[in-house]
């Protein structure tokens, strides 16, 4: 089992930035891949960004690229997504997730989520 826990999130002006950080706990000896999905309010959760377990490959939401950037440490279990340029269509849950590995249709672990709203 895997236990995920995000912080960062918040209220933004639109053009902002936010970092959003996810720190794993319990069996993370393996190489988990880790993510980031978003659900906006009516509509279904959607697939943001993913990483490999060694942070050497990624797979951005053709909507978030150059906005988004991934990253982590594995050494801290800790995973953060750098949000430049925020727009009001990024107002979402953020949820963080691992798995072996992570699709963009599916997870096997989940954070509890972050709020992100984007408004002036």
């Amino acid at each position: 089992q895997v236990q995920l826990v995000e912080s960062g999130g918040g209220l933004v002006q639109p053009g902002g930035s936010l970092r959003l950080s996810c720190t794993a706990s319990g069996h993370t000896s393996s190489p988990y891949y880790m993510g980031w999905f978003r659900q906006a309010p009516g509509k279904e959760r959607e697939f943001v960004v993913a990483i490999n377990g060694r942070g050497a490959t990624t797979d951005y939401a053709d909507s978030v690229k150059g906005r988004f950037t991934i990253s982590r440490d594995n050494s801290n279990n800790t995973m953060w997504l750098q949000i430049d340029s925020l727009q009001p269509e990024d107002t979402a849950i953020y949820y963080c997730a691992a798995g072996l590995p992570i699709t963009r249709s599916r997870a096997d672990y989940w954070g509890q989520g972050t709020q992100v709203t984007v408004s002036a």
